[in-house]
């Protein structure tokens, strides 16, 4: 029955809403998704004059400021950004670009460079509406806030609301729910995933991985501030490690580049696609897994904006819009050249972290499958650890601020971690993908309407910047 359920939601936004005839016979579905992020990601990139490249060596500036006095337990920006970078710089960046590229082929990775372009104007208007609308954190020091408050904020304020005072908005709530179930399915597509690795590389039973898994995760997140301070240690190690290694690839295989770009911009417009809507699957697939990527939209990233202590709203957008490069433009083109650059006959057939391993297998032998097994399993340990910081925002909106219910909201977690450690490959990404459709779609009704707040923050941090 649940995976019935999860099928309809799955088919509703991630399914043809229009069908675009195209010239030669083919055509092109658009999704619900689709249709609300990429013109909302070109009206934010409009509005903020192409934010990714006018201000970026502002953004790098930012993330190299040291955290100015302020709450006891808060977090910095720079903190901030590297929690969300946990969870955007995880199973996306691995087992994502790899279903993508099988599904839509080389060309999805082009569109996945687009919608990050896209969404990093997005994602820093959200960042900066979380900074707007923060509240103080009465469990774990610092700051709290999300898309669930700053929704909360504009429903209730309507000039339609006749109670500005109530407890809480449905919209909010719908948000927080679908949050809370997304980080649930994420939890279930890493224990999958990390157990599918673990057991290529070591010949481990998935069972004993799982146990691991959960363990390790349990002392962490039921220790109250250890989440930020494992991911500080964490995040950097392991992205750079990637990074490092994917580039002594890339340049052992520099002859073959040009061939590899050509192939992702021929194919990014179905040209070498011989059947019908190729052009629709390559661009599907590139869109949903740069979403599932890099959140921008999806109101992921803003519930760790919003524990930032910065100096002024606009940096923690920026920071956020940042993120988003550093996940997409670097992390996950670093997961796509290892793939393209394999001969096609070598992975023919092969799908999911099989494909990636054995892609690594190709350039580093042996020692790129247990590489990738270790990388991934930090990737998803990160991801999991940090998602549960999401999830603390959306829990104290719903249930309140107490012990109980974040705890509960932890044990639930940790048990999705150890079921889905056995659990069918495709039913858990489609739980993931639907959980954060239903964000995006909450996170949007309100974020288009109030994004001229983060717009007006942002020229007041550039009148600022002018004026010192």
């Amino acid at each position: 029955m649940l995976k019935e359920i999860i099928g309809v939601l799955y088919k509703f936004m991630w399914g043809d809403l229009l069908t675009i005839p195209l010239p030669g016979g083919s055509s092109v579905g658009i999704s619900l998704l689709v249709l609300l992020l990429v013109p909302a990601g070109i009206y934010f990139t409009i509005r903020t004059k192409f934010l990714l490249v006018r201000k970026f060596p502002e953004m790098l500036r930012i993330a190299a400021e040291k955290r100015p006095g302020g709450t006891k337990n808060g977090i910095s920006g720079l903190q901030a950004l590297i929690v969300s970078t946990a969870t955007r710089v995880g199973m996306g960046n691995l087992v994502g670009v790899v279903a993508a590229i099988s599904a839509g082929g080389a060309g999805a990775v082009f569109w996945m460079w687009v919608l990050a372009a896209l969404g990093a104007s997005t994602a820093f208007a959200e960042a900066t509406l979380a900074q707007l609308y923060k509240q103080k954190d009465p469990l774990y020091g610092g700051y709290r806030g999300g898309p669930a408050y700053y929704i909360h904020h504009f429903m209730t304020h309507r000039k339609r609301c006749k109670n500005p005072d109530k407890r809480y908005s449905m919209t909010a709530v719908l948000f927080a729910v679908s949050g809370l179930i997304c980080w649930g399915g994420i939890s279930q597509v890493i224990s999958n995933s990390v157990t599918s690795s673990v057991n290529n590389a070591f010949h481990i039973p998935p069972l004993y991985t799982t146990i691991f898994l959960v363990i390790v995760a349990a002392v962490i997140i039921l220790r109250k501030n250890a989440t930020v301070k494992v991911l500080d240690v964490v995040v950097p190690v392991m992205a750079g490690c990637y990074l490092l290694i994917t580039v002594f690839i890339i340049l052992k295989n520099a002859d073959q580049l040009p061939g590899v770009f050509q192939r992702i911009f021929l194919e990014a417009f179905g040209v070498r696609q011989a059947v019908a809507g190729g052009f629709g699957a390559v661009l599907m697939n590139g869109v949903k897994r740069g979403l599932f990527s890099n959140e921008a939209g999806s109101g992921s990233a803003p519930c760790a904006a919003a524990a930032a202590d910065v100096s002024h709203p606009a940096k923690a957008g920026l920071l956020q819009a940042f993120g988003v490069f550093i996940d997409t433009i670097v992390i996950c083109s670093c997961s796509a050249m290892i793939m393209l650059l394999v001969p096609e006959e070598r992975i023919t057939g092969l799908t999911g972290m099989t494909l990636l391993q054995e892609a690594m297998r190709f350039h580093l032998g042996k020692f790129g499958v247990v590489f990738i097994a270790v990388t991934l399993l930090l990737f998803s340990f990160s991801t999991f650890i940090g998602v549960l910081f999401y999830a603390r925002s959306n829990v104290a909106y719903l249930f309140g601020d107490n012990w109980l219910s974040q705890t509960v909201y932890i044990m639930i977690a940790l048990a999705m971690l150890f079921v889905g450690g056995l659990a069918a490959y495709t039913f858990v990404w489609d739980l993931g993908d639907v959980g954060i459709g239903l964000m995006t779609i909450f996170n949007m009704a309100a974020l288009i309407p109030m994004s001229g707040q983060a717009i007006e923050s942002l020229k007041d941090y550039e009148r600022k910047q002018k004026s010192k």
